[in-house]
């Protein structure tokens, strides 16, 4: 079964091998954000012969072709997701690396607002909030 990054190649016309075809279910399938390594570690399980040679290369193809989005979220490592439907906004919780993704009308309306009133119509934006868990 064609997963969406998968689709998406094809709608855009790029090449896919077997092995990409595996990087990109993995991405697809993928709850978190993982790093070049962790989709190196889940491709390799499936097929030994991925090199991290070629998920760097695939990363970077899929994230040129308007695919997946790139987060570097404080840790030195690139971080990938799926680019989707619906806009949201991340929590990294500095302590553990966990990435948590939330939405708030709220603070999409305060963004709009303040990029109006220093003379600009918002076209895009990312939030990033970085935090450690609250003592209990």
């Amino acid at each position: 079964m064609e997963d969406r990054i998968e689709k998406l190649c094809a709608e855009k016309g790029l090449r896919m091998t077997e092995q990409r075809r595996i990087i990109a279910r993995v991405l697809s399938s993928a709850k978190d954000h993982p790093d070049v390594e962790e989709l190196h570690r889940r491709a390799s399980a499936i097929d030994k012969g991925i090199s991290i040679a070629t998920v760097y290369r695939t990363v970077s193809l899929l994230e040129e072709s308007g695919i997946v989005e790139r987060h570097d979220f404080r840790n030195g490592r690139s971080r990938y997701e799926e680019i989707g439907d619906d806009h949201h906004d991340h929590l990294i919780d500095l302590q553990s690396g966990k990435v948590l993704e939330f939405s708030d009308p709220e603070i999409e309306e305060l963004q709009r607002k303040i990029a109006e009133k220093l003379g600009y119509r918002l076209v895009d934006h990312r939030l990033e909030l970085y935090g450690v868990p609250l003592n209990k």
